[in-house]
């Protein structure tokens, strides 16, 4: 069994931070890219932030300057620390990993339930 379990998400005010964490359990052989993904009322889910097991990032461009993205490969968690935050951020967030496991012939994409981020004018 696999699990992303989040946190960190919650209610916060234009211009504040947040950091959302997601860790990862199950019997893992070794875990790849991981990111976050987000999805709005009426809109598309659409990537946020993706780090590469070699640590190279990619971020969309309306979070460009103001998120980062991270991982503890050692305690297979991946972190969003979002600053500045506007009100069209507010979304559900969801952790992401793409991970090979124990006796699999392929890696499959895992997903977490979502955490919600609201942000207030």
């Amino acid at each position: 069994q696999v699990q992303l379990v989040e946190s960190g998400g919650g209610l916060v005010q234009a211009g504040g931070s947040l950091r959302l964490s997601c860790t990862i359990s199950g019997s893992i052989f070794r875990v790849n890219n991981m990111g976050w993904y987000r999805q709005a009322p009426g809109k598309q889910r659409e990537l946020v932030a993706l780090i590469t097991n070699g640590g190279m990032t990619n971020y969309a461009d309306s979070v460009k300057g103001r998120f980062t993205i991270a991982r503890d490969n050692a305690k297979n968690t991946v972190y969003l620390q979002m600053n500045s935050l506007k009100p069209e951020d507010t979304a559900v967030y969801y952790c992401n990993a793409n991970l090979w496991l124990v006796g699999a012939r392929a890696p499959v994409e895992y997903w977490a339930k979502g955490t919600l981020v609201t942000v207030s004018s």
